[in-house]
């Protein structure tokens, strides 16, 4: 299956996690993830929910980390979007990695917080759920078409907090000031590769990668701007590569900004790959896991 994946891709792969993380990672590129969901504490709690799976026959099991990440093996999305707990919007399907920033950011009732790219709404509204709707959240999206999808979700999952901006987070005024900041930035998707997906080779290019890093910096230097001294903000991306992670974060640390390291133990059973910044979390894909990249930044 190596071969499906572009020349460049396994060349950068080999060069930041030698062979034996190649590998691992080509491993998580090849399975069937599993389908895994959050509950909406807005509208329903987790026994419920749980009474509800088990009355359709659906097993699941909890993530060890959080007890609204549930993990349902033996069937696939369209049965669970067949459900009334589905249509009524007290579950919402998301992958297990993307849950985790929102839980690492922490969000709190009567904080300021900014998503500044929002869409489709699983990190926004999850984000609403653990403040109680007692956050003030503004969920910015540039694109109307994902823009109308964020509010469609907002509005299903009852996320009353959140305020949607049709905005390139990038061109927010600088008068704006944030107590946190959820960026998890477009990026090429390397993390969430499948090798058996058709055009692979043209889905992922180097020109890609190097724009999203110019990107991505834009967006992050612009969230410390908005970020209140002494506040803390989360750069997260869906990729496993070093150029859209750490050193996208290392071009920002110094006078104005600092990290604040993460530990796996908060995080117990995620796959994690070595990092060459300390403190930050890179999570290699699996069975039950996509590559995703976590990083905690303090403003000074």
């Amino acid at each position: 299956m190596r071969e499906l994946l572009p020349d460049f891709l396994q060349e950068k792969l080999m060069k930041q996690y030698g062979e034996e993380g190649l590998q691992k990672i080509l491993s998580g590129y090849e399975e069937q993830r599993a389908v895994t969901l959050r509950v909406n504490t807005l509208k329903a709690d987790v026994p419920s929910v749980k009474s509800c799976l088990e009355a359709a026959q659906i097993s699941w099991k909890e993530a060890v980390w959080s007890k609204e990440a549930l993990i349902v093996e033996q069937v696939r999305e369209d049965v669970i979007r067949a459900l009334p707990i589905y249509s009524q919007g007290m579950i919402y399907l998301q992958s297990l990695s993307s849950m985790i920033p929102p839980v690492v950011l922490a969000p709190q009732k009567g904080e300021c917080i900014l998503d500044m790219a929002a869409a489709p709404g699983g990190k926004t509204t999850q984000m609403a759920a653990l403040s109680g709707n007692q956050a003030q959240i503004t969920a910015c999206e540039k694109n109307k078409v994902r823009g109308e999808r964020l509010k469609y979700n907002i509005e299903k999952q009852g996320a009353s907090c959140v305020y949607v901006m049709f905005e390139d987070a990038r061109k927010l005024d600088d008068f704006f000031s944030f107590d946190k900041i959820l960026l998890d930035a477009p990026c090429s998707g390397s993390g969430t590769l499948n090798l058996g997906a058709r055009g692979l080779k043209q889905k992922i290019t180097q020109e890609l990668i190097s724009r999203s890093a110019r990107t991505q910096e834009e967006l992050l230097r612009k969230a410390l701007k908005l970020l209140k001294p002494g506040h803390e903000m989360i750069y997260s991306t869906c990729s496993v590569l070093r150029e859209e992670n750490e050193d996208t974060v290392k071009k920002v640390l110094g006078k104005t900004a600092e990290l604040v390291p993460l530990s796996p133990d908060a995080l117990p059973g995620v796959p994690l790959l070595p990092v060459s910044l300390e403190g930050t979390l890179c999570i290699c894909p699996d069975r039950l896991y996509e590559g995703f990249f976590v990083a905690k930044i303090r403003k000074r």
